[in-house]
């Protein structure tokens, strides 16, 4: 049961990034992450999405300290995070740690399995070798893989074997709060499936607190508690899972949740219009960053910029007309799935229930 408490929090959160100067004039400058309030609460899944490029990426290396903030604080269990020393952060790293994209980049081609999760448990100089080791096995026997990988190196295994190591590698410390940045975008979908669902069996065995970082609705509706909205280096909509996707009040929001497939041919409506390209990062515009493509929008939203605002029980929108607009939600209520979609989150139960946990070596 989820506790209201809050375990991670940011305040006005910015990141900027400067580019090249020119030969005359100023640096362009991009704020990738710009004044970003969030809160965590303890023992819940938070996913954030939204377009590539539009900061999420940033904002999860923030949250564990992976990049330093340009401004605001990050504040962990009443703490502030964003600028403490770093023997200070290396023992809270045990506590906060991160589930890359990219499971191959991720891990240390010349280093056995073993020794690529036994590895943190060696920088906080946790017990013997042996309890080392011992420790290493529970955790691959947790995550689906048998002891006796211990010793075979990172190219040996699949895409999904590889995520699950680096969900190991994550876990193996104990932390409670673990960031996840499109952890499952990189592999195919029935391998998408075993790790969603191990992540899930993961967070209620052991008490985790979840940030996933994701672009398939699919697997924000299937695993998230409450969802957070960016667009341009800011949140513009969050909300409990269910509720926001049954009645969106951004724009926004509607137009990634009109682009959910629908199995039924003719149960959706129009779909959500949404123009052109994300607006260039260096040159934002005035007002609503999402004005110049929204359909909604009017002269305010072209001159005054929006704040996240609430517009009910646990739902914040950054939009003029949030309590005016009437937007089209998910077809579906709650956390119901069309039968493709089912089948696609029941592929690792069912599979787990008839072999045994080591998976063959598969092209992902």
């Amino acid at each position: 049961m989820i506790r209201h408490d809050i375990i991670l929090e940011t305040q006005a959160l910015q990141k900027r990034f400067a580019g090249r100067k020119p030969f005359f004039g100023e640096a362009k400058v991009v704020r990738a992450v710009d004044g970003i309030n969030l809160k965590v609460r303890r023992g819940e899944t938070l996913a954030i999405v939204g377009e590539s490029g539009c900061g999420k990426s940033t904002l999860a290396r923030l949250l564990v300290r992976l990049m330093p903030p340009s401004d605001g604080t990050v504040v962990y269990e009443g703490r502030n995070i964003a600028n403490i020393a770093p023997e200070e952060m290396r023992h809270l790293r045990r506590d906060l740690q991160f589930i890359f994209q990219d499971p191959f980049s991720s891990l240390n081609p010349r280093m056995t399995i073993g020794a690529l999760i036994e590895e943190p448990l060696r920088v906080h100089k946790f017990g013997t070798k042996q309890d080392r080791r011992v420790k290493v096995a529970e955790m691959l026997a947790r995550v689906g893989l048998p002891a006796s990988v211990i010793d075979r190196y990172p190219h040996e295994f699949s895409g999904g074997q590889r995520q699950r190591i680096g969900i190991a590698r994550a876990l193996i410390t104990g932390p409670k709060v673990v960031i996840g940045d499109e952890p499952v975008s990189a592999l195919d979908v029935s391998i998408q499936a075993q790790v969603i669902n191990i992540l899930q069996d993961l967070k209620d065995d052991l008490g985790l607190t979840l940030v996933i970082i994701a672009h398939d609705l699919a697997v924000v509706r299937h695993m998230a508690d409450r969802v957070a909205v960016m667009y341009l280096g800011e949140i513009v909509e969050q909300g409990p899972v269910a509720d926001l996707f049954a009645n969106p009040k951004h724009p926004y929001t509607a137009a990634l949740i009109a682009a959910i497939p629908v199995a039924e041919i003719g149960a959706r409506h129009a779909a959500t219009k949404l123009e052109g390209d994300p607006p260039n990062p260096i040159d934002l515009p005035t007002g609503c960053r999402f004005h110049p493509r929204c359909q909604h929008a009017t002269q305010i939203c072209q001159t005054n910029r929006p704040a996240l605002d609430g517009t009910g029980p646990d739902r914040w929108a950054a939009c003029h007309h949030a309590n005016t607009l009437s937007l089209q939600g998910y077809i579906g209520s709650g956390h119901s799935r069309s039968p493709t979609t089912q089948a696609r989150f029941d592929l690792y139960r069912a599979a787990s229930a008839v072999l045994p946990p080591q998976d063959q070596k598969t092209t992902t």
